[in-house]
């Protein structure tokens, strides 16, 4: 009499089944935990490289995106910080120093879900910090992922 699959290897078809499976999840997680850490280290180089308070606002907003939405994967975006989910952008910084502009700015895609009646802002000046502001910005990205 042969031997079943089980008796042979110890596990049935199924289980072989599941540990394959699980063992392609482990696979794909380890590729997206690097993706992620690729993300992380391109942000906080395009952030070392600015100066002054563009580099603080963008060292502390990155620090309130990541601590308020921890779901979303930091990438770089036209070289300023930016935050993703499922590959498109949500959120993003912009140095005043990339363009010479008056003042850096915080801003949303259409993919952030900020809708509020016909008309809404997306894209918001920055001249100062203070615990308003940050509080405001980690209720709009809170808002930006719902």
């Amino acid at each position: 009499m042969a031997a079943s699959d089980s008796q042979k290897t110890g596990f049935s078809k199924q289980e072989r089944e599941a540990m394959n499976a699980r063992a392609k999840e482990l696979a794909a997680e380890k590729r997206a935990d690097k993706k992620r850490a690729d993300g992380e280290q391109s942000v906080r180089a395009a952030i070392a490289e600015m100066s002054g308070t563009d580099r603080e606002f963008a060292e502390r907003i990155h620090e309130l995106v990541m601590q308020t939405a921890p779901e979303l994967w930091p990438k770089t975006w036209y070289g300023m910080p930016a935050y993703a989910r499922d590959g498109k952008v949500i959120c993003f910084f912009q140095s005043a120093g990339k363009f010479d502009a008056r003042y850096a700015t915080f801003g949303f895609n259409d993919t952030a879900s900020l809708d509020d009646g016909n008309m809404w802002p997306t894209s918001f000046a920055i001249v100062r910090l203070t615990a308003t502001e940050e509080e405001r910005i980690a209720d709009l990205v809170r808002k930006s992922v719902s």
